[in-house]
């Protein structure tokens, strides 16, 4: 068994399997103890008032205690996340991290308007929604109850994610994270190709982040 958990995550992408690792032990490491939530959290004024600015980064891997909906944003993140990876970024580790990056910035700029300590659960819908759009014909079904087309994923995963913790407010986050990934998406499936002819600065990773993951450009 243990080989074939080896073999498993070892067929990850890279930067898919970076921020599974950490996500996991992020909520191991609460779990057992060793931080609270208390010292995860992101607020601005934590972060850049009280320079605490680790929770700049910390907000993003920590999905809440180790419950159902822990599980199921982690697997839906996860597939999808893989997913894009492997199709749309293969052999593109530092375009795909670009993406990542840029969207957690945005999230960041946008938490005070919906008071979100965690950003773990947007950032995670951000590879769901662009993956969605990418394969608008592909059809997908959810948990063999019901079959849908991939552009309507994120709101199903979104619905059924109120559902599953009875408040508006977790809804608020993932729908948070499609309006991120809505904007990953134009700039460079729309913006990029029918208005800038080729790839932007905002599309396509810095030559330096290139030379960091040991791309070529």
């Amino acid at each position: 068994m243990p080989v074939g958990i080896e073999a498993w995550v070892t067929q990850i992408p890279p930067v898919t399997r970076g921020w599974l690792a950490l996500c996991v032990l992020t909520s191991l490491a609460v779990q057992c103890q060793l931080v609270t939530p208390l010292q995860l959290y992101f607020s601005f004024k934590s972060a850049f008032v009280n320079s605490q600015p680790w929770r700049a980064v910390t907000t993003f891997f920590y999905f809440g205690p180790i419950s159902l909906d822990f599980v199921f944003h982690l697997f839906f993140f996860m597939r999808y996340s893989r997913y894009l990876e492997e199709s749309s970024f293969a052999n593109r580790k530092a375009d795909y991290f670009w993406l990542l990056l840029q969207s957690s910035v945005l999230l960041l700029l946008m938490s005070p308007l919906f008071n979100l300590p965690f950003l773990s659960s947007p950032l995670a819908f951000v590879p769901i929604y662009l993956w969605s759009r990418r394969h608008p014909s592909t059809p997908i079904s959810l948990f063999g109850i019901v079959t849908i087309t991939a552009p309507y994923l994120p709101l199903a995963l979104v619905g059924f994610s109120w559902i599953l913790n009875g408040t508006w407010r977790a809804a608020a986050g993932d729908l948070m994270g499609c309006a991120v990934g809505h904007i990953g998406w134009f700039i460079r499936d729309v913006w990029t190709r029918e208005m800038m002819g080729g790839p932007s600065v905002f599309s396509e990773a810095p030559p330096r982040l290139k030379r960091l993951f040991g791309e070529n450009y």
